[in-house]
C-alpha cells in the first residue's frame, strides 16, 4: 500500500480499493452533528462524509461504494443525511455491519443496495432521545413523534421489515433493564428483514463487484 493511501486512511478513514473501482467508506464511533464532541471520543463527521459521497457519485473512475459500520449511533439529522445520500446514489452500494450499528446507525446500514451483518454484529433499535433542556409540553411529544417517524419510515422503505415492526421494537420492554428497545444479533437482523444477509468482509466485497458488473 502506498504512502498516500495510508495517509488517506489515517486522516479520513476512507480509501479507494485497488482491485476494480470501489471506494471504501467507514462509519466509525459516534456520528457527530452540529456540535463537536469531546476529543477523546471517536467520531464520524458528517461534513467529511457528505462531500466524499458527492465526489464519489461524480467520479467516473469509481464504480461502487462499500460501507463498513461500527457505530454507536449519534446525531439523528447527521445520520439521516448520510443515509439519504447513500440511498440516493446511482452507483451500487453495499454495507457491512461489524461490531455494531446502533440507533441512527440502523438507517445507515439499510441505506445501501445490499446489506450484510457479521454473525456477532449487533443492531440496537430504541426510541429517539434528546440531550439538553426539554420543554414539558404536548408540542415536545409531537416533535419527538415526527423525528421517530422519519427514522422508521426510512428503515421500512429501505429494508424488508413488516410495517409497524420498527415501532414495536422501539418500545419493547423485554430486553433492557433500564431502557426501551430491542437488540438484534447477527442472524436475528436478517430473520426480521432488516438486513439482507449474514456475511463477512469477503462477502461484501464480492457482492459490490457483482453489482458493479450488473450496472455496466
Amino acid at each position: 500500500m502506498d504512502e498516500d493511501k495510508i495517509n488517506e486512511i489515517e486522516k479520513m478513514g476512507q480509501v479507494k480499493l485497488d482491485k476494480g473501482k470501489i471506494y471504501l467508506v467507514s462509519i466509525i464511533g459516534e456520528i457527530e452533528g452540529h456540535e463537536n464532541l469531546a476529543q477523546n471520543v471517536k467520531t464520524t463527521k458528517y461534513e467529511h462524509i457528505l462531500p466524499v459521497l458527492a465526489a464519489v457519485e461524480d467520479d467516473a473512475d469509481i464504480d461502487g461504494v462499500l460501507i463498513i459500520l461500527q457505530t454507536s449511533g449519534g446525531d439523528v439529522d447527521a445520520g439521516l443525511a448520510i443515509a439519504e445520500m447513500i440511498a440516493g446514489m446511482s452507483k451500487p452500494t453495499v454495507s457491512l455491519v461489524l461490531g455494531g450499528s446502533h440507533s441512527i446507525g440502523v438507517p445507515l446500514a439499510v441505506s445501501a443496495d445490499y446489506s450484510y451483518i457479521v454473525e456477532t454484529g449487533t443492531m440496537i433499535i430504541h426510541p429517539v432521545r434528546m440531550n439538553g433542556m426539554i420543554i414539558g409540553a404536548p408540542q415536545t411529544f409531537e416533535y419527538f413523534k415526527k423525528i421517530q417517524a422519519r427514522i422508521t419510515s426510512f428503515i421500512e422503505k429501505h429494508s424488508n421489515v413488516e410495517p409497524g415492526m420498527i415501532d414495536r421494537m422501539m418500545v419493547s420492554k423485554n430486553e433492557f433493564t433500564r431502557d426501551l428497545g430491542t437488540i438484534l444479533i447477527g442472524r436475528e437482523a436478517v430473520e426480521c428483514g432488516l438486513i439482507d444477509e449474514v456475511g463477512t468482509i469477503s462477502s461484501a466485497i464480492n457482492k459490490i463487484y457483482e453489482l458493479c458488473k450488473k450496472n455496466v
